[in-house]
């Protein structure tokens, strides 16, 4: 008899408990939903928190928290994708409206009869000067986008470094002598290889080599260097109107750390260097010492 007894009470606390437990969990399970809907909802940003603490539901709440970190990731994101979309679609249109009313103001002055053949020599090429300007912008966006695509694909091969950037500097004798710039320059004789696209690594060492040109305000360096896990090509340039913050925005498209020399650039040659270096697996890096730009291409040995 008392083993019956004891029997039915053992069963009747168990039964208790499982009531008990049922019910805090269908408690926990309507709060968390209500969280949820008021998170949905817009309502609060405060994640899924936990008053009955089981550790199957516990897992639960962390698991849903983790997914409404990536979800908020996401969004956000999205949205900073959005704003640079937009910044980048004003940022062209102002590019392209600027010599367009240029070249559209001067066309209606070569309707003039009035103009003398050296005005008319002169207007004609202003208009070809802000044409030629508009074709580099549009092609710099189109290359742009063109690599920051999924389609763009790139041939990985073993290029020998030294002497693709020999190659390339000669390329820009004229320009260095234009500008009364004798760079120095630390190239290593010994060969240095790495493996990447070779038109690539040539587009960004040529990108990277225009903006020292058109930036500096004396000397540029030019120096590639085999490390021991790596090979670094660094530009540098001595710069007079540049800041900290600028760094921060220098690979941004559309970028110019100086607003007075718009006609200089398109602003998209640092962003289209950075992309490209990206999709060979390098990086690209800048950084201001003692006034002087250094720009560092780097590639994993």
């Amino acid at each position: 008899m008392r083993t019956i007894v004891y029997i039915a009470l053992i069963s009747i606390m168990v039964a208790v408990f499982v009531l008990t437990r049922f019910f805090l969990l269908k408690r926990e399970i309507k709060r968390a939903t209500m969280q949820l809907n008021e998170l949905n909802g817009k309502q609060t940003e405060k994640k899924i928190d936990v008053a009955y603490y089981d550790k199957s539901f516990e897992n639960l709440a962390s698991k849903i928290n983790d997914q409404i970190d990536l979800t908020l990731q996401a969004y956000a994101e999205k949205r900073s994708k959005e704003n640079e979309l937009k910044q980048s679609i004003a940022n062209i249109s102002h590019d392209i409206r600027t010599p367009m009313t240029s070249i559209l103001g001067y066309v209606q002055l070569l309707e003039s009869d009035e103009l003398s053949s050296e005005e008319r020599t002169e207007y004609t090429a202003i208009i070809k000067s802000g044409a030629l300007r508009l074709k580099v912008l549009l092609e710099d966006f189109f290359e742009l986008s063109l690599i920051e695509s999924g389609d763009y694909r790139l041939k990985m091969e073993k290029i020998k470094l030294n002497h693709l950037l020999i190659e390339v500097l000669a390329g820009f004798y004229e320009q260095f002598h234009q500008q009364s710039i004798e760079p120095a320059l630390h190239i290593p004789e010994k060969e240095i290889s790495i493996i990447a696209d070779s038109s690539a690594v040539k587009r960004v060492i040529e990108n990277l080599l225009l903006n020292a040109i058109k930036h500096s305000s004396g000397d540029v360096t030019i120096r590639l260097e085999k490390l021991p896990s790596s090979i670094q090509l660094i530009i540098s340039n001595a710069v007079s109107q540049l800041s900290e913050n600028d760094i921060i925005f220098l690979f941004d498209r559309f970028y110019k750390a100086d607003k007075t020399r718009f006609a200089k650039g398109t602003g998209l040659g640092l962003s289209i260097a950075k992309s490209l270096m990206l999709k060979m697996n390098g990086n690209l890096s800048a950084e201001l010492k003692e006034n002087q730009l250094i720009i560092k291409c780097e590639w994993k040995d």
